[in-house]
């Protein structure tokens, strides 16, 4: 006895999209093929080899390759970074582990803020409207006093106002608005982010 389907058959009709005519020649990585492959090749190798915390080591070594990095920043040594030059992070921030800079456009983290373990803060996708997938790319921009907790997704574009938190696994394709508490997939915000007097 078969079971019915309700699916639709699988079809062989032409693709919509002739990924032979994907161009990404336009795109510039900011730095010329030996320059990358060389930070790639550091990064594999020095990253993973260094002490817990070792944070500023490796923060030196991302700013030997370009990057802008504040004083007394944490990173973990399984973070990872596409393209150092086009990042930039403020003083006292955190970057868990293997967390995932995708960095074909800047991304840019404020102060004193903490992206968790796992997340993907990705600059780059494609527009699936275009017959050939186009390449696109847009910058992210996480404020100060941000906490993204973890296994979150940013998405190309994104701005994180300061003082938002964004709720683990949360995946994020809109800003969020400063001092808001947003969760969810996609992320929507919830409510206001109150803080505790120091003085209570």
């Amino acid at each position: 006895m078969e079971l019915e389907s309700n699916s639709s058959p699988i079809t062989d009709d032409q693709p919509w999209v002739d990924l032979c005519q994907y161009d990404q020649s336009w795109y510039d990585r900011g730095r010329p093929g030996w320059y990358v492959l060389l930070w790639w090749l550091v990064q594999s190798i020095a990253f993973p080899l260094s002490l817990h915390n070792a944070n500023n080591f490796r923060c030196w070594l991302l700013r030997l390759f370009g990057a802008e990095i504040g004083k007394k920043v944490i990173i973990r040594p399984t973070a990872r970074f596409t393209y150092p030059w086009k990042v930039s992070i403020g003083d006292y921030s955190w970057v868990g582990d293997d967390v995932v800079f995708y960095s074909l456009e800047a991304i840019k983290m404020g102060s004193h803020s903490v992206i968790s373990q796992k997340c993907y803060l990705c600059t780059g996708s494609h527009d699936f409207q275009d017959t050939t997938f186009n390449l696109v790319v847009k910058p992210i921009i996480i404020g100060n006093g941000v906490w993204i907790a973890t296994d979150c997704f940013i998405a190309p574009g994104v701005q994180i106002g300061s003082n938002a938190v964004i709720g683990a696994r949360s995946s994020v394709f809109r800003d969020i608005p400063t001092a808001m508490v947003a969760w969810g997939s996609p992320c929507k915000v919830h409510y206001p982010r109150a803080m505790k007097s120091v003085f209570t």
